[in-house]
């Protein structure tokens, strides 16, 4: 039996077993996980720092090493997820919806487990609580593959984590960090179809393409972020530019920062100097189109390809568009329907931009910023999906459920 295998079972096993717990259980276990990390600061923040120091020395850009350092305050901020996880209704057990056949036959569907749930994520150690908490709330096990970029701080969590459970009626394997970065591990993970229910890809575009093509397991796609701002030419521009500046430059190495601009051409002389000038003095580089190149000819000429990344870093690409149906059209076309944002003072054209924008999260007047960590007062968050189909937008607990149908009868036969 491999290393993947063996986990694979302990968590099957362990599922069984969660699945069986109360609220209470649960939510006992998730605070003792809270108070853990708050007792192993320094445990966790010595292993952290060595994957910082590795992450450097091969030359990782710099928003990336802020994905993967944690402080004090991080760490704190882990145990306060943790917490408020154990703070949401349980949603396992909830009676979504019944009725009554004319047969007399009541039919009920509600929610219960998906089971054992595989998250296959980069950089960011901060998913390995999030993703143990929602999952045990939720009562599925988790198995967790980081990279080898975090796999110091991963251990270290999940060791904090595990110990925690030791003390609890949760089984300590309803929490497992796969301790190898080999690829040839990851790619057992993903054909254990006996064993997990789900995979949850978290990371840049390349992981989640490889998770969806080789795994044999459903798949829950998340995260790529090509998100933009539409600054209409009714928009208040001084708000306008502190939400472009905050999508863009609060954490420019997540999923959900502005990577694009785009600026209605009405209000272009007025607008691009002080966005631009805002952007600039916080070292963002501006690759533009032509029209803006007009007014910023020190720009750099975007081309194709420009409009379709994900930077995850101090670049924007800057597109002045001649209404709103052509940015709706930009955006559907070239975003990858995670968050986009307009900023107008028209209720009207911010309607028909929340209707039209094909996205799992559409803002108005405000920064794309909020589509993640427990903005939405979901507790924290084990991913943002982008696909349409069992979930969409920031998951958290209720949405690691599935549901079967309950029929209750008093001797009803077919006739």
């Amino acid at each position: 039996m491999t290393i993947v295998e063996d986990i694979c079972k302990r968590a099957k096993s362990a599922s069984i077993q969660l699945a069986k717990l109360d609220s209470e259980t649960k939510d006992a276990a998730l605070c003792r996980m809270s108070n853990a990390l708050e007792a192993n600061v320094d445990k966790i923040l010595e292993a952290n720092l060595k994957d910082v120091k590795e992450a450097k020395a091969k030359g990782v850009k710099s928003s990336m090493v802020d994905r993967l350092a944690l402080d004090r305050k991080k760490v704190l901020s882990m145990a306060k997820c943790l917490r408020e996880v154990a703070g949401l209704p349980d949603p396992i057990g909830t009676i979504v919806h019944s009725w009554i056949r004319p047969n007399g036959l009541i039919i009920g569907q509600i929610r219960t487990p998906l089971g054992v749930v595989g998250v296959i994520y980069e950089s960011r150690p901060d998913v390995t609580s999030d993703a143990a908490g929602i999952c045990i709330k939720s009562g599925n096990a988790v198995i967790l593959r980081g990279g080898s970029d975090a796999i110091n701080s991963n251990l270290a969590i999940a060791d904090v984590l595990r110990d925690a459970l030791s003390g609890s009626k949760v089984p300590v394997d309803a929490v497992q960090v796969l301790s190898t970065t080999e690829r040839s591990a990851a790619e057992e993970l993903m054909g254990m179809r006996n064993y997990i229910d789900v995979l949850i890809p978290r990371g840049g575009t390349n992981l989640i393409q490889t998770v969806i093509e080789k795994a044999s397991i459903p798949v829950i796609e998340t995260g790529t972020g090509n998100c933009h701002v539409y600054v209409d030419e009714d928009a208040e521009l001084d708000m306008a530019t502190r939400i472009v500046v905050n999508a863009k430059c609060q954490r420019p190495g997540t999923c959900c920062a502005a990577e694009k601009l785009l600026v209605h051409s009405n209000i272009t002389k007025q607008f691009l100097p002080l966005v631009i000038g805002a952007l600039k003095a916080q070292g963002v580089e501006i690759r533009a189109d032509v029209e803006t190149l007009k007014i910023i000819p020190d720009a750099k000429l975007a081309t194709e390809e420009d409009w379709y990344t994900e930077y995850l870093d101090l670049i924007i690409g800057v597109r002045v568009v001649r209404n709103l149906d052509e940015a709706i059209d930009h955006i559907n076309k070239y975003g990858t329907k995670h968050s986009d944002s307009i900023v107008t003072t028209s209720f009207d054209k911010a309607m028909k931009f929340i209707k039209n924008v094909d996205s799992a999260a559409v803002y108005w007047n405000a920064s794309t910023r909020f589509t993640d960590g427990n903005q939405f007062g979901l507790g924290a968050e084990i991913g943002i999906s982008t696909q349409k189909i069992h979930a969409r937008g920031p998951m958290s607990a209720q949405h690691l459920t599935t549901m079967k149908y309950f029929i209750l009868g008093k001797g009803q036969i077919r006739e």
